[in-house]
């Protein structure tokens, strides 16, 4: 079955094309000209993944952006013409997964939904190459086990919900635990097609992962910052 897509968009121009051309690339595509018709929708059916302008009238796209990952964690891809470095952050602080500015080509925006569909889907490894769970915090009352063969991660009885980004960042990291990676080492690794932007997407990303993984968020032990290196997971 073809991969289902809301283009989020009150610009007919920018969304009709958008439409077609995600078409010819074999997506199915919905339309939604409005934050609240977009909401709606996915509550209803969430697609597979979605692309959101910001500037959207009386229910932005920050605000899209905050009902979604109240309840689920579908992919989200920001299209906007703000283009400061403030409402990019904001956006994904928000939990968005990416951000292209605009004016943009619909190659770039192509290539970042396959790299989203790479992560959810054929960047995990099969189950038989995978061990079944890794223990990365050991706590008696609460461990932290990822199974990445099955794409969570349990916080003891609880399943943390981890956005797609986040979810490859901590296996990311707990692939080669104790050994620094570079924001760089990690947009290659996690965000695969290149990223032209801003590498402090990768510090946005990580500190919604802390929020998750963290038993206390403001004094991470486990995901540590390697001053003018980039980060590194010590299992505890």
């Amino acid at each position: 079955m073809p991969p289902r897509l809301l283009v989020v968009e009150d610009d007919d121009h920018i969304r009709t094309s958008l439409r077609w051309a995600l078409e010819d690339e074999g997506y199915t595509v919905e339309e939604a000209v409005s934050g609240e018709e977009a909401c709606s929708l996915v509550d209803v059916t969430p697609p597979d993944v979605m692309l959101l302008d910001l500037m959207l009238g009386r229910m932005d796209g920050f605000g899209v952006v905050r009902h979604v990952r109240r309840r689920h964690d579908l992919p989200i891809i920001v299209v906007s013409a703000r283009a400061d470095t403030h409402d990019i952050v904001a956006a994904l602080e928000a939990g968005a997964d990416d951000y292209v500015t605009k004016p943009f080509h619909v190659k770039e925006i192509t290539a970042r939904l396959r790299a989203l569909r790479r992560r959810s889907g054929a960047a995990r490894p099969a189950a038989d190459t995978a061990p079944d769970e890794v223990v990365l915090d050991r706590h008696a009352d609460a461990p932290l086990v990822l199974r990445e063969a099955r794409g969570t991660v349990h916080r003891g009885d609880e399943q943390l919900p981890l956005t797609v980004t986040e979810f490859r960042l901590l296996c990311e990291l707990a692939a080669v635990p104790g050994r620094v990676l570079s924001r760089q080492d990690l947009l290659e690794r996690v965000w695969q097609h290149g990223y032209f932007g801003d590498e402090r997407i990768v510090d946005v990303h990580i500190r919604r992962l802390r929020t998750k993984v963290e038993l206390d968020a403001s004094a991470p032990r486990l995901v540590q910052t390697v001053r003018g290196l980039g980060y590194r997971l010590d299992p505890q």
